[in-house]
């Protein structure tokens, strides 16, 4: 049975058209990876991300703090060269390397976080439930309480801003999408620490 998240989710990885995902997922008996190399064999998702806004153009910002003992590198994307360029953008990007600097984030989004560290944690935030003496019925809301702050900890779209607590790094950057005009996406990044 294909379902519309599988659908969703293999437009997302790929690009891909609705009916061309939902034809690939059928020929690959539900298969995620299977579906997308026979996307690729067709081509179609390579003309799709073409046709697509996709964020293929950005910049590699880096911030080294506490007399260079913390160096961060981020790959931040957008869809042109010219906004690449704009100042606007550049102080998002170093305002980005800066929080990964100061705040530790371990992934990019909450869909990075691997399924067994995400098992994992929500396996001790059940037996700290189960061992904090509260009624049974209120267990899941205790691990989904302590798993939105696990999402905070090592998320960096998910972590409150250096500069401003209030909002989320998220939202930071639908901000500078509503003032820039194109979708920015953060790719990756790496954080150095002299002795770790």
């Amino acid at each position: 049975m294909i379902t519309a998240e599988m659908v969703k989710e293999l437009r997302e990885k790929t690009g891909a058209g609705m009916m061309e995902c939902k034809k690939a997922l059928e020929a690959s008996n539900g298969d995620m990876e299977k579906a997308i190399v026979f996307l690729r064999e067709r081509g179609m998702a390579a003309a799709q991300k073409k046709a697509s806004r996709a964020a293929n153009e950005g910049l590699i910002a880096s911030y080294i703090h506490a007399g260079g003992k913390i160096g961060v590198l981020v790959e931040v994307n957008c869809e042109t060269d010219f906004v690449a360029r704009n100042d606007d953008f550049k102080e998002l990007a170093k305002d980005i390397a800066m929080q990964i600097a100061a705040v530790k984030p371990l992934y990019v989004k909450r869909e990075d976080v691997p399924e067994d560290v995400l098992a994992k944690e929500k396996e001790i935030y059940l037996t700290q439930a189960k061992n904090s003496g509260k009624p049974e019925k209120v267990w899941d809301k205790i691990v989904e309480g302590k798993l939105e702050s696990f999402y905070q900890e090592v998320c960096l779209y998910e972590q409150p801003f250096i500069k401003d607590p209030k909002m989320k790094i998220k939202d930071l950057i639908a901000q500078a999408v509503g003032k820039i005009g194109e979708n920015i996406q953060v790719k990756r990044f790496v954080r150095f620490q002299i002795g770790e």
